[in-house]
This record gives C-alpha cells, sequence and structure tokens, in this order.
C-alpha cells in the first residue's frame, strides 16, 4: 500500500521504517567523508556500510552521498539529514546520560566546548574539581572558535561553552536560544616569549610594538575586534606583519620561533608566566577582553552530570 494513499501520516511511515544503526552509519560516514574511514571506525566491513547507506537511501527516497574517487561527499539531502542526526545522536546520550545518573548518580558524561579564555586556567580547575567528587563522570573538551562551538551547542553535541560570552549584537547570538552566564571579567595583556628583548624594557608604548610580528585572532572572532580596537584607539594603523591563529600551541610556538606579539586574557598571560613560558609586556591597561562564562541551550535542561559541572565551573571561578 502506498503510504501517501493511505491514512497513515508519512511521519510514522518514516518511524517504522527508520532503525538506529543505519543512521549512526550515516553520521559516522558524514563526518569522515569516506566509507572504508567509517567503516574501520565502527569495526564493520565496508560492504556492510555501504549497504546500510543504500538502503537508508531507500528508505528516504533520495540520494545522501556522492561516490567520488576521494571518498563521498553529501548531497543537499546529506547535508540536511546531518543536522538531525547529530540532534537524534545527542538526545540519545543525554537520555543515557540521565538514566545512568538517576540509578548511581556517580555517572554520566560532559561534553564542554572551550575557548583560549578558559582553557589554560578555568576549565582545567573546574574538571579537577569535577573529577575528585565524581571520578566517574566522563568528560570531553572540545576548542574551538565561536562560530563553530556555538552552533553546536545549538544541535546538542555540546553541554555548554565554556569562555568569553558573546555579544548581544553578534548574528550567533541570535540565531540560536542560549543562556549565558556571567562569571568574570577578563583584563586583556600583550605577551611575547620569555626571552624577547621586550621583556627588558618597561613601560613600553604601544605604537613601538607596530614593527614586531604580531599573532591576532581570526576575522570572524569577536577576539579580533577587540585587538583591532586597541590600536584604533590609540590612533595607529593595525601591524603590516600579521598571523591570525587561534590555535594556543601553535601561538606559543610562534611567540618563540618568531619574536612575535600577541594579545592575550590576563589569566591566560599569567598561567603561562609562571610555568617560564611567557613574559607579560608592562603596556599599562590595555582594555578589558570580555565577559567570562558559559552558556547552555535555553531550552533544554541539562543532563545531572552537566549541572554538577556547571557547580565546580562556580567554583573555579569564585578562587580565580
Amino acid at each position: 500500500m502506498d503510504p501517501q494513499r493511505s491514512n497513515i501520516p508519512l511521519v510514522d511511515v518514516m518511524l517504522r521504517r527508520l532503525k538506529l544503526k543505519p543512521l549512526l552509519i550515516f553520521d559516522r560516514v558524514l563526518a569522515s567523508s569516506s566509507i572504508a574511514r567509517a567503516a574501520k571506525e565502527l569495526n564493520l566491513t565496508q560492504p556492510a556500510v555501504t549497504k546500510a547507506i543504500q538502503e537508508l537511501e531507500t528508505d528516504l527516497g533520495v540520494e545522501l552521498f556522492e561516490r567520488t574517487n576521494r571518498g563521498v561527499t553529501p548531497t543537499c539531502y546529506g547535508t540536511l539529514l546531518g543536522g538531525h542526526v547529530k540532534s537524534v545522536i545527542a538526545e540519545l546520550r543525554h537520555l543515557t546520560d540521565e538514566l545512568n545518573s538517576f540509578r548511581s548518580g556517580e555517572s554520566g558524561h560532559v561534553i564542554v566546548g572551550t575557548l583560549i579564555s578558559a582553557s589554560a586556567r578555568l576549565l582545567p580547575r573546574a574538571i579537577a574539581k569535577l573529577k575528585q567528587d565524581r571520578p566517574g563522570v566522563l568528560v570531553t573538551v572540545r576548542e574551538g572558535p565561536t562560530d563553530r562551538l556555538f552552533p553546536a551547542l545549538a544541535t546538542g553535541e555540546l553541554d555548554l561553552v565554556v569562555g568569553r560570552l558573546p555579544e548581544a549584537d553578534l548574528p550567533l547570538a541570535r540565531m540560536f536560544s542560549f543562556e549565558h552566564t556571567y562569571l568574570y571579567e577578563e583584563a586583556l595583556c600583550a605577551v611575547v616569549w620569555n626571552q624577547h628583548p621586550l621583556t627588558l624594557q618597561k613601560k613600553i608604548p604601544l605604537r613601538d610594538l607596530l614593527d614586531w610580528p604580531w599573532i591576532l585572532p581570526l576575522m570572524e572572532s569577536p577576539a579580533r575586534l577587540t585587538a583591532e580596537k586597541l590600536f584604533l584607539d590609540s590612533g595607529l594603523g593595525m601591524p603590516a606583519n600579521i598571523v591570525e591563529s587561534l590555535s594556543l600551541l601553535t601561538n606559543i610556538g610562534l611567540l618563540q620561533s618568531m619574536q612575535a606579539i600577541t594579545l592575550m586574557p590576563r589569566t591566560v598571560a599569567q598561567h603561562f608566566a609562571q610555568m617560564n613560558l611567557l613574559s607579560v609586556l608592562e603596556l599599562g591597561d590595555i582594555g578589558q577582553f570580555g565577559k567570562i562564562g558559559y552558556s547552555v541551550r535555553a531550552e533544554k535542561a541539562t543532563t545531572p552530570a552537566a549541572a554538577h559541572f556547571i557547580q565546580c565551573l562556580k567554583l573555579a571561578a569564585a578562587e580565580l
């Protein structure tokens, strides 16, 4: 019987047809862009993965991937399905977390997205507190720029994002429904490698730093606006020699190999200064980096494990 001609709603037909395993296989193929890599990661044979994708395409009546010599690329239908599948997987993870937590109160899984402003001191302290209290909770940390972390938070791939809170007028703040909780204000400072010649100087004018290489955030990063405002408010142009990077490890390497200068949240800079890696330049007050806090989905309750982690986050912030 044709379901479109029967009295059975189409959504019910789709729910009866679709199975979870092919969706999980589809998600892995989408992430890896390769049938072979997906099969290896899932410990399945390539024919089994191919068959699951073909069955899913038959059930949906659309082609999900285009096959090429380099692997597979999603069609417009594959991209559309991918966003929904990620949400389904996230909801199942949350359900499992809630069931485990309800049963024992000591297990669960927290996935945290983090920005550079929280990755050096705030987040490690919060994780240490959580693991001391509940060692059975698995914590996964994913670092990335704002424009990647918040869409992942919206689909449920992340439980929360910790770091510099986005400005209210940014497009991503209007696109999704989030709750932002302020923890503390973060100052901004300029840093160099601890053997940089500038470490020997006192009260350096910002103008004297323009001839040195600079590492600045990417153009789409909110922190880039802060950096540009620093120079413009001082009546200066932007440095001519710039590397754009949000990779903390890469930036530390560049500070050493290029004798470059970069801007950092002061608590992050102080952490590396205590390790004798970086030095904070004496430029005086160069402004605020922004408000540090955490963000969650507004319409979705946090899991018990994530809720406990947030309490640890607040305690760690109070110590800072």
